[in-house]
């Protein structure tokens, strides 16, 4: 398959949502976020994934109005936090989200977590602003399939985004199976497992064998698997180097020894038993 850094994958309604893009979790000093982005977008990102959470919205509408780049060229994705979750809530949360990042709408809407007795009402207010045209992709993110069980009993929409915890060391096979039979997309957060395998044995190896990084092998990897994949990195340098990954491709053995890598360890919490105290 060839890809490139403008390769999108097609969403369940025909929206063309980019394959890799640019994480902005924990970017909270104003100038290195707006920096990070613009380098993104200059070097022909054109995704950008954010939250109500990591308090950016702000500088990423900035970002984006002051690029090169048209605002209909980038695909901007949001998510709306767990104490705001409900269905009033959301569509407030919405709202909020909407006039920080100072856009007429976005890209993709997700739930961030499955706030229990909330998630089912919080993804209802999701297809609400998608009738109306104010979002042109539903989502979630860190459902596991019983969350999506009960999402798809519900809705009128389905989810056509996942976007979970997803890496070598936990690759999600089931989870990914799942959402490939319904037609649902997913998106890797942490694809490099916050840096906690890029000094794993074989990944190196295979990085040398192929004269490339840790980190190019694991979200080439990401995307041979069929995987949306957005890194997180402020630093220039770096963000330049997890998008050089289009000259190679991984060879089906290779891909087998990363996939077997596998050991359901994960770096962030489980969606089944997640506490935040914030």
């Amino acid at each position: 398959m060839h890809m490139n850094l403008q390769s999108t994958k097609t969403l369940a309604n025909g929206v063309e949502m980019p394959r890799l893009g640019l994480g902005v979790y924990k970017m909270t000093d104003r100038d290195e976020t707006l920096q990070a982005i613009t380098t993104a977008l200059d070097l022909g990102y054109r995704a950008i994934d954010t939250a109500a959470l990591y308090y950016n919205e702000e500088e990423v509408g900035e970002a984006i109005r002051n690029s090169s780049v048209a605002r209909g060229d980038i695909f901007v994705t949001t998510k709306v936090w767990n104490s705001d979750q409900g269905y009033d809530n959301t569509l407030r949360a919405f709202e909020t989200s909407l006039k920080k990042l100072d856009m007429d709408y976005v890209d993709l809407y997700l739930t961030h977590w499955p706030v229990e007795g909330k998630f089912v009402d919080t993804y209802h207010a999701i297809e609400r602003l998608y009738d109306e045209k104010l979002i042109r992709v539903t989502g979630v993110s860190n459902h596991h399939e019983h969350h999506l069980q009960q999402l798809l009993v519900n809705c009128n929409v389905a989810p056509m985004v996942n976007q979970v915890e997803l890496q070598p060391y936990l690759n999600q096979a089931e989870l990914h199976a799942f959402c490939k039979e319904h037609n649902i997309g997913v998106t890797a957060w942490s694809p490099l497992g916050r840096g906690q395998i890029l000094n794993d044995d074989t990944i190196v190896r295979i990085a040398n064998e192929y004269s490339v990084s840790p980190a190019q092998v694991i979200i080439r990897w990401h995307l041979q698997n069929d995987i949306i994949v957005i890194p997180k990195s402020v630093t220039p340098s770096r963000i330049k180097e997890n998008s050089e990954i289009f000259h190679f491709e991984l060879t089906e053995v290779t891909m087998q020894e990363i996939n077997a890598l596998n050991r359901n360890e994960r770096f962030g919490q489980n969606p089944d038993s997640f506490k935040f105290d914030f």
